[in-house]
Protein backbone atom coordinates (compact mmCIF):
# COMPACT_ATOMS: atom_id res chain seq x y z
CA UNK A 1 0.00 0.00 0.00
CA UNK A 2 1.04 3.58 -0.57
CA UNK A 3 2.91 5.53 2.08
CA UNK A 4 1.34 8.92 1.27
CA UNK A 5 -2.25 9.75 0.30
CA UNK A 6 -2.49 12.84 -1.93
CA UNK A 7 -6.02 14.30 -1.83
CA UNK A 8 -7.22 16.60 -4.61
CA UNK A 9 -10.75 18.09 -4.50
CA UNK A 10 -11.95 18.65 -8.07
CA UNK A 11 -14.61 21.12 -9.17
CA UNK A 12 -14.97 23.11 -12.38
CA UNK A 13 -11.27 23.20 -13.24
CA UNK A 14 -11.31 21.54 -16.66
CA UNK A 15 -8.80 24.11 -17.90
CA UNK A 16 -6.25 23.40 -15.14
CA UNK A 17 -6.79 19.83 -13.91
CA UNK A 18 -4.27 18.23 -16.30
CA UNK A 19 -1.49 20.48 -15.05
CA UNK A 20 -2.29 19.63 -11.44
CA UNK A 21 -2.53 15.85 -11.89
CA UNK A 22 0.51 15.65 -14.16
CA UNK A 23 2.62 17.50 -11.60
CA UNK A 24 1.65 14.96 -8.94
CA UNK A 25 2.27 11.95 -11.18
CA UNK A 26 5.72 13.38 -11.99
CA UNK A 27 6.90 13.20 -8.38
CA UNK A 28 10.37 11.81 -7.66
CA UNK A 29 8.83 10.12 -4.61
CA UNK A 30 6.60 7.41 -6.13
CA UNK A 31 5.17 5.59 -3.10
CA UNK A 32 1.89 7.51 -3.05
CA UNK A 33 -1.76 7.17 -4.02
CA UNK A 34 -3.75 9.98 -5.61
CA UNK A 35 -7.34 10.44 -4.45
CA UNK A 36 -9.30 12.62 -6.87
CA UNK A 37 -12.60 13.78 -5.37
CA UNK A 38 -15.01 14.88 -8.09
CA UNK A 39 -17.33 17.17 -6.13
CA UNK A 40 -20.17 17.09 -8.66
CA UNK A 41 -18.14 19.06 -11.19
CA UNK A 42 -20.38 20.31 -14.05
CA UNK A 43 -17.65 20.29 -16.71
CA UNK A 44 -15.52 17.47 -18.14
CA UNK A 45 -13.52 16.97 -14.93
CA UNK A 46 -15.30 13.72 -13.92
CA UNK A 47 -14.41 12.11 -17.25
CA UNK A 48 -10.85 13.45 -17.12
CA UNK A 49 -10.35 11.99 -13.64
CA UNK A 50 -11.69 8.59 -14.75
CA UNK A 51 -9.35 8.52 -17.74
CA UNK A 52 -6.36 9.19 -15.51
CA UNK A 53 -7.46 6.38 -13.17
CA UNK A 54 -7.63 3.98 -16.10
CA UNK A 55 -4.02 4.80 -16.96
CA UNK A 56 -2.46 4.74 -13.47
CA UNK A 57 -3.34 2.24 -10.74
CA UNK A 58 -2.27 4.69 -8.03
CA UNK A 59 -5.28 6.88 -8.76
CA UNK A 60 -8.63 6.43 -7.05
CA UNK A 61 -11.60 8.59 -8.08
CA UNK A 62 -14.54 9.49 -5.83
CA UNK A 63 -17.65 10.91 -7.49
CA UNK A 64 -20.10 12.71 -5.19
CA UNK A 65 -22.79 15.36 -5.26
CA UNK A 66 -21.50 18.89 -4.92
CA UNK A 67 -20.90 19.70 -1.26
CA UNK A 68 -18.10 22.24 -1.43
CA UNK A 69 -14.36 22.12 -0.78
CA UNK A 70 -14.69 20.90 2.81
CA UNK A 71 -16.97 18.02 1.86
CA UNK A 72 -14.56 17.01 -0.91
CA UNK A 73 -11.50 17.09 1.34
CA UNK A 74 -13.38 15.17 4.03
CA UNK A 75 -14.41 12.51 1.51
CA UNK A 76 -10.77 12.02 0.57
CA UNK A 77 -9.69 11.80 4.20
CA UNK A 78 -12.47 9.32 5.01
CA UNK A 79 -11.53 7.16 2.04
CA UNK A 80 -7.87 7.14 3.10
CA UNK A 81 -8.77 5.99 6.62
CA UNK A 82 -11.23 3.35 5.43
CA UNK A 83 -9.39 1.93 2.44
CA UNK A 84 -5.70 2.67 2.74
CA UNK A 85 -2.80 1.83 5.01
CA UNK A 86 -1.04 5.07 4.13
CA UNK A 87 0.77 6.83 6.96
CA UNK A 88 0.75 10.40 5.64
CA UNK A 89 -1.70 12.83 4.03
CA UNK A 90 -1.26 15.90 1.88
CA UNK A 91 -3.64 18.17 -0.07
CA UNK A 92 -3.31 19.86 -3.44
CA UNK A 93 -5.95 22.19 -4.86
CA UNK A 94 -6.95 21.25 -8.39
CA UNK A 95 -6.02 24.58 -10.01
CA UNK A 96 -2.57 24.57 -8.38
CA UNK A 97 0.46 22.43 -9.14
CA UNK A 98 3.55 21.19 -7.31
CA UNK A 99 7.26 20.84 -7.81
CA UNK A 100 8.45 17.31 -8.79
CA UNK A 101 10.31 17.01 -5.47
CA UNK A 102 7.44 18.15 -3.22
CA UNK A 103 6.63 14.77 -1.67
CA UNK A 104 10.25 13.67 -1.41
CA UNK A 105 11.40 16.83 0.33
CA UNK A 106 8.42 17.04 2.70
CA UNK A 107 8.76 13.37 3.64
CA UNK A 108 12.53 13.58 4.16
CA UNK A 109 12.09 16.75 6.24
CA UNK A 110 9.57 15.07 8.52
CA UNK A 111 11.85 12.09 9.04
CA UNK A 112 14.96 14.24 9.52
CA UNK A 113 13.36 16.36 12.22
CA UNK A 114 11.23 13.53 13.65
CA UNK A 115 8.00 15.50 13.45
CA UNK A 116 4.43 14.76 12.40
CA UNK A 117 4.07 17.78 10.08
CA UNK A 118 6.37 19.26 7.48
CA UNK A 119 5.61 22.45 5.56
CA UNK A 120 7.03 24.06 2.45
CA UNK A 121 6.93 27.62 1.22
CA UNK A 122 4.50 28.48 -1.58
CA UNK A 123 4.53 31.02 -4.38
CA UNK A 124 1.56 32.83 -5.90
CA UNK A 125 1.72 32.61 -9.66
CA UNK A 126 -0.29 33.35 -12.78
CA UNK A 127 1.28 30.40 -14.55
CA UNK A 128 5.06 30.57 -14.16
CA UNK A 129 6.85 27.84 -12.26
CA UNK A 130 8.31 28.94 -8.90
CA UNK A 131 12.08 29.18 -8.74
CA UNK A 132 13.37 26.47 -6.43
CA UNK A 133 16.79 26.33 -4.79
CA UNK A 134 18.26 24.16 -2.07
CA UNK A 135 17.64 25.08 1.56
CA UNK A 136 18.21 23.43 4.93
CA UNK A 137 15.22 22.08 6.82
CA UNK A 138 14.22 24.34 9.71
CA UNK A 139 12.57 23.36 12.98
CA UNK A 140 9.86 25.72 14.28
CA UNK A 141 7.44 25.85 17.15
CA UNK A 142 3.85 26.15 15.86
CA UNK A 143 3.42 29.54 17.54
CA UNK A 144 6.55 31.02 15.98
CA UNK A 145 5.49 29.70 12.60
CA UNK A 146 1.95 31.04 12.96
CA UNK A 147 3.19 34.50 13.92
CA UNK A 148 5.80 34.79 11.17
CA UNK A 149 4.19 32.75 8.38
CA UNK A 150 0.53 33.33 9.07
CA UNK A 151 -0.99 32.45 5.70
CA UNK A 152 1.19 29.38 5.37
CA UNK A 153 0.07 28.31 8.85
CA UNK A 154 -3.64 28.42 8.03
CA UNK A 155 -3.97 26.92 4.53
CA UNK A 156 -4.47 23.16 4.15
CA UNK A 157 -2.09 22.58 1.24
CA UNK A 158 1.71 22.70 1.09
CA UNK A 159 2.02 20.38 4.07
CA UNK A 160 2.63 16.73 4.80
CA UNK A 161 0.64 15.49 7.81
CA UNK A 162 0.95 12.28 9.74
CA UNK A 163 -2.36 10.59 9.00
CA UNK A 164 -3.29 10.40 12.66
CA UNK A 165 -3.48 14.23 12.75
CA UNK A 166 -6.91 13.85 11.14
CA UNK A 167 -8.16 11.00 13.30
CA UNK A 168 -10.70 13.32 14.98
CA UNK A 169 -10.75 16.45 12.82
CA UNK A 170 -12.60 17.24 9.59
CA UNK A 171 -13.17 20.46 7.65
CA UNK A 172 -16.41 22.39 8.38
CA UNK A 173 -18.86 21.85 5.55
CA UNK A 174 -20.52 24.95 4.13
CA UNK A 175 -17.73 27.36 5.07
CA UNK A 176 -15.44 29.42 2.88
CA UNK A 177 -11.93 29.75 4.40
CA UNK A 178 -12.57 26.24 5.73
CA UNK A 179 -8.90 25.50 6.35
CA UNK A 180 -8.63 28.52 8.67
CA UNK A 181 -10.92 26.65 11.08
CA UNK A 182 -8.78 23.51 11.18
CA UNK A 183 -5.12 23.86 10.13
CA UNK A 184 -3.97 25.87 13.15
CA UNK A 185 -5.55 23.32 15.51
CA UNK A 186 -3.54 20.55 13.86
CA UNK A 187 -0.31 22.54 13.99
CA UNK A 188 -0.72 23.60 17.61
CA UNK A 189 -1.12 20.02 18.79
CA UNK A 190 2.53 19.52 17.87
CA UNK A 191 5.59 20.69 19.76
CA UNK A 192 7.61 21.25 16.59
CA UNK A 193 7.09 21.30 12.83
CA UNK A 194 9.59 21.12 9.97
CA UNK A 195 9.76 23.95 7.45
CA UNK A 196 11.40 24.02 4.02
CA UNK A 197 11.85 27.67 3.05
CA UNK A 198 11.56 27.18 -0.70
CA UNK A 199 8.41 27.33 -2.88
CA UNK A 200 7.60 23.72 -3.73
CA UNK A 201 3.91 24.56 -4.11
CA UNK A 202 2.55 26.80 -6.89
CA UNK A 203 -0.59 28.64 -5.76
CA UNK A 204 -2.40 29.68 -8.91
CA UNK A 205 -4.24 33.01 -8.89
CA UNK A 206 -7.28 31.57 -10.62
CA UNK A 207 -9.51 34.43 -11.90
CA UNK A 208 -12.52 32.11 -11.60
CA UNK A 209 -11.56 30.52 -8.29
CA UNK A 210 -13.67 30.57 -5.14
CA UNK A 211 -11.57 33.36 -3.61
CA UNK A 212 -12.13 35.58 -6.68
CA UNK A 213 -15.90 35.28 -6.87
CA UNK A 214 -18.28 38.11 -6.08
CA UNK A 215 -18.78 38.97 -2.43
CA UNK A 216 -21.61 37.16 -0.68
CA UNK A 217 -22.54 36.73 2.98
CA UNK A 218 -20.72 33.41 3.48
CA UNK A 219 -17.44 35.22 2.75
CA UNK A 220 -17.70 36.27 6.40
CA UNK A 221 -16.59 32.74 7.35
CA UNK A 222 -13.02 34.04 7.37
CA UNK A 223 -13.89 36.50 10.13
CA UNK A 224 -15.63 33.73 12.08
CA UNK A 225 -12.53 31.56 11.74
CA UNK A 226 -10.31 34.32 13.14
CA UNK A 227 -12.62 34.77 16.11
CA UNK A 228 -12.34 31.03 16.79
CA UNK A 229 -8.56 31.25 16.57
CA UNK A 230 -8.46 34.11 19.07
CA UNK A 231 -10.59 32.16 21.54
CA UNK A 232 -8.39 29.06 21.10
CA UNK A 233 -5.13 30.93 21.59
CA UNK A 234 -6.49 32.86 24.57
CA UNK A 235 -7.70 29.68 26.24
CA UNK A 236 -4.39 27.92 25.69
CA UNK A 237 -2.12 30.87 26.61
CA UNK A 238 -0.56 31.43 23.19
CA UNK A 239 -0.30 35.20 23.64
CA UNK A 240 1.73 36.05 20.56
CA UNK A 241 -0.45 33.90 18.33
CA UNK A 242 -3.54 35.53 19.82
CA UNK A 243 -2.27 39.02 19.03
CA UNK A 244 -1.39 37.92 15.49
CA UNK A 245 -4.91 36.51 15.07
CA UNK A 246 -6.37 39.78 16.32
CA UNK A 247 -4.42 41.70 13.68
CA UNK A 248 -5.68 39.25 11.09
CA UNK A 249 -9.26 39.67 12.24
CA UNK A 250 -9.16 43.45 12.22
CA UNK A 251 -7.54 43.60 8.81
CA UNK A 252 -9.96 40.97 7.53
CA UNK A 253 -12.92 42.97 8.82
CA UNK A 254 -11.61 46.07 7.07
CA UNK A 255 -11.20 44.14 3.81
CA UNK A 256 -14.70 42.68 4.04
CA UNK A 257 -16.14 46.15 4.58
CA UNK A 258 -14.05 47.43 1.70
CA UNK A 259 -15.39 44.69 -0.56
CA UNK A 260 -19.02 45.52 0.08
CA UNK A 261 -19.11 49.24 0.91
CA UNK A 262 -18.68 50.14 -2.74
CA UNK A 263 -21.13 47.51 -3.94
CA UNK A 264 -24.47 49.24 -4.49
CA UNK A 265 -26.55 46.11 -5.03
CA UNK A 266 -29.62 46.39 -2.85
CA UNK A 267 -29.80 42.75 -1.77
CA UNK A 268 -26.62 43.15 0.32
CA UNK A 269 -27.96 45.96 2.48
CA UNK A 270 -29.68 43.71 5.03
CA UNK A 271 -26.63 41.47 5.30
CA UNK A 272 -24.36 44.45 5.73
CA UNK A 273 -26.41 45.86 8.58
CA UNK A 274 -26.21 42.53 10.39
CA UNK A 275 -22.50 42.22 9.66
CA UNK A 276 -21.67 45.64 11.04
CA UNK A 277 -23.59 44.99 14.25
CA UNK A 278 -21.85 41.64 14.61
CA UNK A 279 -18.37 42.99 13.95
CA UNK A 280 -18.74 45.90 16.35
CA UNK A 281 -19.76 43.37 18.99
CA UNK A 282 -16.81 41.10 18.14
CA UNK A 283 -14.42 44.04 18.29
CA UNK A 284 -15.54 44.72 21.86
CA UNK A 285 -15.13 41.04 22.71
CA UNK A 286 -11.57 41.06 21.38
CA UNK A 287 -10.58 43.88 23.70
CA UNK A 288 -12.20 42.04 26.62
CA UNK A 289 -10.10 38.93 25.93
CA UNK A 290 -7.03 40.73 27.24
CA UNK A 291 -6.21 42.01 30.73
CA UNK A 292 -6.94 45.68 31.31
CA UNK A 293 -3.25 46.58 31.42
CA UNK A 294 -2.50 45.15 27.96
CA UNK A 295 -1.41 48.45 26.45
CA UNK A 296 0.24 46.64 23.55
CA UNK A 297 -3.14 45.28 22.49
CA UNK A 298 -4.70 48.73 22.76
CA UNK A 299 -1.97 50.15 20.54
CA UNK A 300 -2.60 47.32 18.12
CA UNK A 301 -6.38 47.51 18.09
CA UNK A 302 -7.03 51.26 18.24
CA UNK A 303 -5.79 52.18 14.74
CA UNK A 304 -7.75 49.33 13.20
CA UNK A 305 -10.80 50.28 15.24
CA UNK A 306 -10.65 53.80 13.84
CA UNK A 307 -10.29 52.39 10.33
CA UNK A 308 -13.36 50.30 10.99
CA UNK A 309 -15.22 53.38 12.19
CA UNK A 310 -14.51 55.33 9.02
CA UNK A 311 -15.39 52.34 6.87
CA UNK A 312 -18.74 52.14 8.63
CA UNK A 313 -19.28 55.85 8.05
CA UNK A 314 -18.55 55.34 4.36
CA UNK A 315 -20.95 52.41 4.26
CA UNK A 316 -23.73 54.48 5.81
CA UNK A 317 -23.20 57.17 3.20
CA UNK A 318 -23.35 54.61 0.41
CA UNK A 319 -26.42 52.98 1.93
CA UNK A 320 -28.20 56.31 1.94
CA UNK A 321 -27.35 56.82 -1.72
CA UNK A 322 -28.85 53.44 -2.55
CA UNK A 323 -31.96 54.16 -0.48
CA UNK A 324 -32.47 57.47 -2.30
CA UNK A 325 -32.47 55.65 -5.66
CA UNK A 326 -35.23 53.26 -4.67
Amino acid sequence: MALISVIVPVYNVEKYIHRCIDSILSQTFTDFELILVDDGSPDQCPQICDRYAEQDSRIHVIHQKNGGLSAARNAGIDWAFANSKSQWLTFVDSDDWVHPELLERLYDAALEKRVNISVCKYQRTNGDNPQVESAPVQLWTPEDFYVQHNVNATVAWGKLYKKECFSKLRYPVGKIHEDEFITYKILFKEKKIAFIDIPLYAYFSNPNGIMKTKWRPDCLSGIEARVDQIAYFSGNHFERARNRAIRGLLWGTKEQLEDVIFNNEKEYITYLRKMLRKEIHQYKKILMLSPSNASDLYELAYPMGMTMYWRIKSFLKKRNQVDMKR
